[in-house]
């Protein structure tokens, strides 16, 4: 169920009696209508980016609530998918901030791909609705993920965006690893998001921390 790199270190999880009460849920959730992302997608942001080459982790709050949005990596879109506002607000900073032109997509695999873990909360929602899936067992799972990769040797960059993402802080070694807090980039905070300057942080943090730079680039899928 777990991709093969993530079993050493979150092996045990599946077998908590949370989690069995968790996929029991999702299972009659699924029995009584859509739920996304679909049930093979649920791990994708785990993997997109194996633990041993996460070199930063941005925390989302749920997947996307509609028919086809979500594929289980946070604020990306599956391709021919409008690009949602939250993830415009951050091509719009990424534009300013480092020049980078605003892609006509919102499929953010090249971030993965290069090591940027893109981890939801919950991983799970009904169709429709979003938080359904908010307090059923998906946080406790999540906080194992975000608690491996702090107690990892090689150092990583923490993103967190809003005050949701700002609570995971405790769960983070400070001393050994970067944090970068500040405004979700939704429409709600956008005007504390833009100007912020979080990748120009991000990068400083991945270069003091011996890794290559991530090109946040997107390319356009025309």
């Amino acid at each position: 169920m777990l991709p093969e790199s993530w079993r050493g270190v979150l092996g045990d999880e599946p077998a908590k009696p949370y989690f069995t009460e968790l996929a029991e849920f999702v299972a009659k959730e699924r029995a009584n209508g859509p739920v996304y992302p679909p049930e093979g997608e649920v791990f994708a942001a785990l993997e997109a980016t194996p633990y041993d080459r996460v070199k930063v982790l941005i925390l989302g709050q749920d997947p996307y609530h509609g028919e086809g949005q979500g594929h289980g990596l946070c604020f990306s879109v599956r391709p021919g998918v409008k690009t949602p506002p939250s993830l415009r607000n951050i091509y719009k900073e990424l534009r300013d901030e480092l020049g980078h032109p605003v892609p006509d997509n919102g499929y953010l695999m090249p971030w993965a791909e290069q090591g940027v873990l893109l981890l939801n909360a919950v991983l799970t929602v009904r169709s429709g609705e979003a938080n359904s899936h908010k307090g059923k067992g998906w946080e406790k799972f999540t906080d194992a993920v975000i608690r491996a990769v702090s107690s990892r040797p090689d150092p990583a960059v923490f993103v967190l965006w809003g005050n949701y993402a700002r609570k995971k802080l405790p769960l983070i070694d400070t001393e050994r690893h970067a944090v970068v807090e500040g405004a979700h980039p939704s429409p709600l905070s956008a005007k504390k998001f833009f100007g912020s300057r979080p990748f120009t942080r991000i990068d400083a943090a991945i270069a003091a921390q011996g890794h290559a730079p991530v090109d946040w680039r997107i390319p356009n899928l025309g």
